[in-house]
């Protein structure tokens, strides 16, 4: 029998502490799957009299969702929701690949989401639920996902309140980008050049081949 049974049971009770302040801290809940940041399960913004009611909506994220736009890489299953003022969204957000993904969505009040943010991320192929409840005001607030070049690669969308103010730029498949990509290419001298020279190259190597190829006349 140990002779320091209060020292252990403090330590234990330390451990314990440190673990449950790494799991929820400051509005974030996580673990090694993913992270849960800013859900609002309760507490109706300051324009809604009362709930309107509870919609539920299945977000899935991953490479095979972009296959349907061309040059994209990365996307939602789907592009845009439309929900009604005061409503609580409950939201599942499924990860299709073994690569981390994130679902943010901006532009909220920021009294009820720190940095107007709502934000689920998983680190590889899994799920998380979380709700939110979204002000009466009639507004698109941007769907997307902030790691580094997936939403340039299509990872964007919109979700509307009571029919939103409008749609985004570069929603894929609903609205164009305010920059369209562009593949020019500058066809100045050199260019011509290097074309010319390529072209030469090209006709020449099969006639050297065929004389390498001709036998040799008898004697």
């Amino acid at each position: 029998m140990t002779k320091f049974p209060g020292l252990i049971l403090l330590a234990a009770l330390t451990m314990s502490f440190d673990a449950n302040a790494m799991m929820q801290h400051d509005g974030m809940m996580m673990d090694d799957k993913g992270m849960i940041m800013h859900a609002n399960h309760d507490n109706l913004p300051r324009d809604c009299q009362k709930l309107a009611g509870d919609v539920d909506i299945t977000i899935r994220a991953g490479h095979e969702h972009a296959q349907k736009f061309a040059g994209k890489m990365y996307a939602f299953d789907q592009q845009e929701w439309d929900v009604p003022p005061c409503s609580r969204v409950n939201i599942t957000f499924i990860n299709d690949d073994n690569i981390r993904h994130q679902l943010m969505i901006h532009g909220l009040p920021g009294y009820l989401y720190p940095q107007g943010m709502f934000h689920l991320e998983l680190y590889g192929k899994g799920e998380l639920k979380a709700s939110l409840i979204m002000p009466a005001q009639i507004k698109t607030y941007l769907v997307h996902c902030e790691l580094a070049q997936h939403m340039e690669k299509g990872m964007k969308a919109q979700l509307k309140v009571g029919g939103g103010d409008g749609d985004l730029p570069s929603i894929p498949g609903i609205s164009p980008p305010i920059r369209a990509d562009r593949y020019t290419q500058d066809w100045n001298t050199m260019t011509w050049l290097v074309m010319g020279l390529a072209f030469v190259v090209g006709m020449s190597l099969p006639l050297l081949m065929v004389k390498r190829k001709k036998p040799a006349a008898d004697i």
